[in-house]
């Protein structure tokens, strides 16, 4: 069974995931950490669980998901695996880190590139990934079908949708996005966002004012 631990990190409160089963085999999604204090926190963690973390995957390159990424490549010997179609958001990362006055690290090149075709493994556990661009060109989810739940990135928020006036971004796309791929899973499905808390597909349906 998959358990899935979260952490809010950065100026941007952005939500970092680390996802493990019974194995002890970890993945880390939008790895935040930024302060040197949040590299701690997210370690001990990691430590104090005994995980062994073996895939780093992003659900896109906005730069407050992946402030975390040098740190989290270098500490446990990982490369960032995310979409083809997002290398060009990663590589102006510097750039849009300095209009918001913080400093980034730029971590090494995303170093696998994955997409709605392919299968996010680990332990003794999957994740399906879903295409869902509007918010970033290049966005993913990751959805587990045993659990319900569903790893959304800045796609869909409770009771808010991902923005989509940063270069790349579509508001047509991001409904489409919703409503083909994330409310196709089921009302009872659980959604885990990139910001803020956790929510249901059924809710955003009834009670998100974007939809």
């Amino acid at each position: 069974m998959i358990q899935i631990s979260s952490f809010a990190f950065n100026p941007f409160q952005e939500n970092t995931y680390v996802l493990h089963d019974e194995t002890k085999e970890c993945i880390i999604i939008d790895p935040g950490c930024y302060s040197p204090l949040e590299q701690a926190e997210f370690s001990t963690f990691i430590e104090n669980e005994n995980l062994k973390p073996v895939r780093l995957i992003l659900t896109h390159c906005h730069i407050d998901h992946i402030l975390g990424c040098k740190y989290v490549c270098e500490r446990y010997d990982l490369i960032s695996e995310t979409n083809k179609i997002e290398l060009p958001v990663f590589e102006s990362a510097e750039r849009a880190a300095a209009i918001f006055g913080i400093r980034l690290e730029k971590p090494p090149a995303p170093g696998k590139f994955i997409d709605e075709n392919d299968v996010i493994k680990f332990g003794n556990s999957s994740l399906e990934i879903l295409f869902t661009p509007g918010h970033s060109p290049g966005s993913l989810c990751f959805y587990n079908n045993e659990q319900k739940f569903v790893i959304g990135g800045d796609v869909l928020f409770h009771g808010s949708i991902g923005r989509t006036d940063l270069p790349g971004g579509n508001f047509d796309t991001l409904i489409s996005s919703i409503k083909e791929k994330l409310f196709s899973l089921g009302d009872d499905v659980a959604v885990y966002p990139g910001h803020g808390q956790e929510t249901t597909i059924g809710f955003e349906k009834a009670n998100n004012p974007f939809l």
